[in-house]
């Protein structure tokens, strides 16, 4: 079969490529067209927007947190100090598998339980894109380790901070408290746009009373970053307003003679001065080191603390209540002169007990056979609790607690530190609320000398004393006397003025006080401590001997044994100087002392001896004064707190009050 061949038309075929080839270049062209049309549009036209979105792609904001204010005493030494530091801190959205990066982690750089218990408690409280610190305080050579194996953890960086350091550990724990790391929560308290980026809060003391002025504004950098989000280099730079540094009118001096004339006996002590509120020293025994919760605490040393009888963590000068004894004496005598119920010469018999009419059961004086006719001057002298009982009985139970309110006992003083309890002052209101019994006049009666329902902190009784001190002008106790921010070239003082008027009327009525409180040290119940052999100045003061439990019989302690008295008493010593012109007042509480005189006074003497080197005068000359360590503590002697007082205390006719004699 023959196959036939078509004819070639080199002119047809000609005449299509051209048709393809204009074709094609057409399409070229429009292609070309469009992409020089797109190229213009992306670097002429939109050129400053899409400049705008490459950079932030690069470029990221970063929270500087604000450094924190520092803190020291009235003489410029340091409390509270801020020290550079290193963290390990973890981005979650550039974790792929959290659970494995942390055990790989662990290789490298040790994390122990709490680390990793923190973390994660932290790690649900935090968003996604917000880094979450690790682990705190790195060394050395767990900085050098993860720097090595850096490339294996994305997300996972050193972060430089500075963290909360307290050179003075225990001894200023209770006044300048401590800061711990923000939790979940502080987050619902806090203002997000102040505290961004900051990672730790005050949580007691002073750190917490004034949080909102120790903590300043946080500021912000620009920071370019590679693809593994690593910082390259600072573009800009925002600086954060630093908090402000506190001045604490405290004495160092005088905070460690305190301390060291406690010897380890738990207690309280606080020094006021008299003529502005400042508090010249405040110390809660036993105490503990607030840099342990800086960073985190561990379960180990918590426990330690939480489940020591002692109770280190509790202040006792603000939340400590205790019967005050015979303190209430001086003030409830000055209450009588203001009333007009008792002139000083008026006397009174005491013959060792005193009975209500129509009762069998009297009220004792400490003294077998009492102390004979005594005016107010020599009551005060001798702390006569009869004196006391008719006076208390006399005033009656309603201006008894009126009057005494004044010096803020049932109430806060208004020191500038959160916390302060309340205590109790005895009246008719108070027993209403936890009893449904009335008021009886036996109450009344052992109110007098600071027993029964009474519940004092030493603070109350130190405020007491230093209103006394300053004539009867009311200040709030407070902490902080100055202020300083960068831009401030000297403190900047806080106002106290006075809280109200003085309530003392008459300056006959303070003289005779005063001339009561005298007696007490020169030949009273404070004659046999010899608290003012080898002092420069005059002091005046007052005991106070409280039974810590009911007695269960009339019969007089035939015990004498100091030890043993001490698991009896809280003693305590009130005291003020110069006396004719107060410049310091002070209250110690012994929870176990034997002697309110022989016992607390001691520690007064310590911190007055304290404030005239503080004054720039000389070491007062104190080896008459008796060894302060007698009594030893019991177990179980700790403050006991507001809430847990009882709502009936033990019945009225069995308390008494003794003030420190020698037995």
């Amino acid at each position: 079969m023959k196959i036939r061949r078509s004819i070639k038309d080199p002119r047809g075929e000609s005449e299509l490529f051209r048709r393809r080839a204009v074709v094609g270049f057409v399409l070229l062209l429009l292609g070309l067209c469009l992409l020089v049309s797109r190229y213009m549009s992306l670097q002429v036209t939109r050129h400053n927007e899409f400049v705008s979105r490459s950079t932030s792609n690069s470029v990221k904001p970063r929270v500087i947190p604000p450094a924190r204010g520092l803190i020291y005493d009235r003489n410029g030494v340091m409390l509270a100090d801020n020290v550079p530091a290193f963290r390990l801190e973890v981005v979650p959205e550039q974790v792929k598998d959290m659970p494995a990066l942390l055990v790989e982690l662990g290789n490298v750089v040790p994390l122990g339980q709490d680390d990793l218990d923190a973390f994660k408690k932290q790690l649900t409280q935090s968003r996604r894109f917000d880094s979450v610190p690790l682990k705190m305080r790195l060394t050395e050579d767990e900085i050098a380790r993860f720097a090595v194996n850096r490339w294996r953890f994305p997300g996972v960086d050193v972060v430089p901070y500075l963290t909360r350091r307290y050179p003075l550990g225990g001894l200023f724990a209770h006044v300048v408290g401590y800061v711990s790391r923000i939790d979940a929560d502080d987050l619902d308290r806090l203002d997000p746009a102040r505290y961004k980026g900051t990672s730790h809060v005050g949580r007691s003391g002073i750190e917490r009373s004034y949080e909102d002025v120790l903590h300043g504004t946080p500021g912000y950098e620009l920071v370019e970053v590679n693809a593994d989000g690593r910082t390259q280099r600072v573009l800009q730079t925002y600086p954060p307003i630093p908090g402000k540094n506190l001045y604490l009118s405290v004495d160092v001096r005088m905070q460690k003679a305190a301390e060291a004339a406690f010897a380890g006996r738990p207690g309280a002590a606080v020094a006021i001065d008299p003529r502005n509120g400042q508090v010249l020293a405040m110390v809660s025994v036993p105490t503990f080191d607030p840099n342990l919760f800086v960073n985190g605490i561990s379960q180990a040393d918590y426990s330690g603390l939480t489940n020591d009888p002692a109770k280190p963590l509790v202040n006792r000068v603000l939340k400590g209540v205790y019967p005050p004894g015979s303190t209430v004496k001086p003030f409830l005598a000055l209450g009588g002169l203001e009333y007009g119920i008792r002139r000083p010469g008026d006397t009174v018999l005491s013959t060792g007990q005193f009975c209500l009419p129509g009762q069998t059961r009297c009220y004792r004086d400490d003294d077998r056979g009492g102390n004979g006719v005594v005016d107010m001057v020599r009551a005060i002298e001798k702390s006569t609790n009869t004196y006391f009982y008719k006076l208390a009985l006399d005033l009656g139970i309603d201006r008894l607690s009126a009057w005494m309110s004044r010096f803020s006992f049932g109430g806060k003083t208004g020191i500038d530190l959160l916390g302060e309890s309340e205590g109790v002052l005895p009246s008719r209101e108070w027993k209403a609320k936890h009893s449904k019994f009335g008021w009886f006049p036996g109450e009344t009666v052992i109110a007098g000398i600071g027993q029964g329902y009474w519940a004092v902190t030493p603070l109350q009784v130190g405020h007491a004393v230093a209103t006394f001190a300053g004539r009867g002008v009311p200040y709030q106790p407070r902490l902080v006397m100055a202020t300083k921010a960068v831009a401030e070239a000297q403190p900047q003082p806080l106002a106290n003025p006075p809280s109200g008027p003085s309530l003392i009327r008459k300056a006959s009525d303070w003289d005779v006080i005063n001339e009561g409180m005298r007696a007490v040290i020169t030949s009273g119940t404070g004659k046999d401590a010899k608290l003012n052999d080898g002092f420069p100045y005059l002091i005046a003061g007052k005991s106070g001997t409280a039974e810590r439990f009911s007695r269960k019989s009339e019969a007089y302690d035939t015990n004498k044994n100091t030890a043993y008295l001490a698991t009896r008493h809280r003693a305590w010593f009130e005291a003020y100087t110069p006396a004719d012109d107060p410049q310091i007042a002070a209250a110690v509480l012994l929870e176990s002392g034997a002697w309110g005189a022989l016992d607390a006074g001691p520690i007064v003497r310590k911190i007055f001896d304290a404030w005239v080197v503080a004054k720039g005068g000389v070491q007062p000359v104190d080896t008459s004064l008796p060894n302060p360590a007698t009594s030893s503590p019991s177990p179980g002697n700790q403050a006991v707190p507001a809430e847990d007082l009882p709502a009936e205390p033990s019945s009225s006719d069995e308390a008494t009050s003794s003030d420190g004699e020698t037995p």
